[in-house]
């Protein structure tokens, strides 16, 4: 029997699993989805000389211009994808093995290659690594304070002369830290190694300027930020070195081969022209409802912050809110709250099946008994104060 439930009154507090479609994407994205011949208009495969093709491939050509200019990107530095997890996958392989034989073609034999990632990293940044590392790659795993930081320090100690790669997560999706991926960057260039970051739970809540940044690589994805699920995009600074992931018809400038999704790339780009149109208005209130639910929460007893976000903190996601309940297990409030019309999660939801403590949790040292009663709660633009007060309600009944 499936689950039913009233959208009128249900409150969403899961927007980091994944945000609402925006209208304004959903707009965008509305004559591709139109059936018939006046799809032919926009709907062709982009690849193709005639005039439907043509009109899709201008269709798909904007979209790409727009989500460049919003990081700071050039049009030709966009790779679209089917998702952050894809765009994880090409950069940690499509790098690490384009680095190795650029090496080797100035004579640089015989080392061991070493990669340098964070142990808060998404599941589709550490399987890969992990995938190396069996191929007998030497990884670093770098350790957060207990603010949820990855420090220059770490970086440094750990960086060699066979480091080419450190990825380092720029939002993480669980405690929200924000990493410091300037500095970590120029670190790891120092070096000569190169640089990743996932900015997936970053993109249109904060500024982001790769350039300003420096980073080599970038992922991102459409439906974090209010676009359609299934299409991403990975930002690839022009010269860097990587070998293609997918092969086939040499799409996306032979980069990543397949037909396009055209339809799903205009949503992404609508959804980001969204967010980053309000995004001086809306991260503000966004950091202050979740200011708000920390001291609300932790007033509660047996309610504890995962880590300390200071108020008005922009070093800290602004519209996620962690928390531990003792003595309770992040299943039972979860259902419960459900039960009650409020939707949250217990961590990523990659991961949220896994009966295993969050491994982002335990690389805080967390305990695992503590870390079975996590809850997570994200919201976004469509969030109200009203509906922030009605959780913290429904949360003191939930766990008494």
């Amino acid at each position: 029997m499936e689950p039913t439930f009233d959208a009128n009154t249900y409150v969403y507090l899961d927007w980091a699993a994944t945000a609402p479609l925006r209208e304004e994407a959903a707009q965008a994205m509305k004559p591709f989805n139109t059936p018939g011949t006046i799809n032919l208009a926009v709907g062709a495969n982009a690849n193709s000389l005639h005039s439907p093709g043509r009109a899709a491939f201008a269709a798909m050509e904007k979209a790409r211009h727009s989500l460049a200019q919003s990081i700071g990107a050039r049009p030709n530095e966009i790779i679209f994808t089917s998702g952050a997890t894809e765009a994880d996958n090409a950069a940690i392989f499509g790098i690490t093995s384009a680095a190795i034989e650029a090496r080797r073609k100035i004579g640089i034999c015989g080392f061991t290659p070493h990669i340098i990632v964070s142990s808060i990293e998404h599941a589709a940044v550490q399987s890969p690594v992990k995938r190396l590392q069996s191929f007998g790659f030497n990884v670093t795993y770098l350790e957060p304070n207990a603010e949820g930081i990855i420090t220059t320090d770490q970086l440094r100690l750990a960086l060699t002369e066979e480091t080419i790669l450190v990825s380092v997560i720029m939002g993480n999706a669980e405690i929200g830290s924000i990493q410091p991926i300037k500095d970590l960057a120029q670190m790891a260039h120092n070096v000569g190694a190169l640089f990743h970051t996932d900015a997936t739970q970053v993109l249109g809540k904060y500024p982001i300027d790769v350039n300003d940044l420096g980073v080599d690589a970038m992922s991102l994805s459409a439906h974090k930020v209010g676009g359609p699920k299934g299409i991403g995009a990975l930002y690839l600074r022009s010269r860097t070195p990587f070998d293609v992931f997918i092969l086939g018809g040499g799409q996306e400038n032979s980069l990543r081969s397949g037909t396009q999704n055209v339809c799903g790339m205009v949503g992404f780009a609508a959804a980001v022209e969204a967010a980053l149109r309000e995004m001086d208005q809306e991260t503000p209130r966004e950091i202050a409802l979740r200011d708000k639910l920390y001291r609300e929460l932790s007033s509660i007893p047996g309610v504890t912050c995962t880590v300390a976000v200071p108020e008005g903190s922009t070093n800290y996601l602004p519209n996620l809110v962690h928390v531990l309940v003792e003595g309770m297990e992040s299943e039972t409030i979860l259902l419960r709250l459900d039960a009650a019309g409020f939707g949250v999660s217990g961590g990523s939801a990659c991961s949220a099946k896994s009966l295993e403590p969050s491994h982002v949790l335990m690389a805080l040292g967390v305990s695992k008994d503590a870390a079975r009663g996590a809850v997570r709660l994200s919201f976004g633009h469509l969030t109200s104060e009203a509906d922030i007060d009605a959780f913290i309600e429904a949360f003191k009944e939930v766990i008494y």
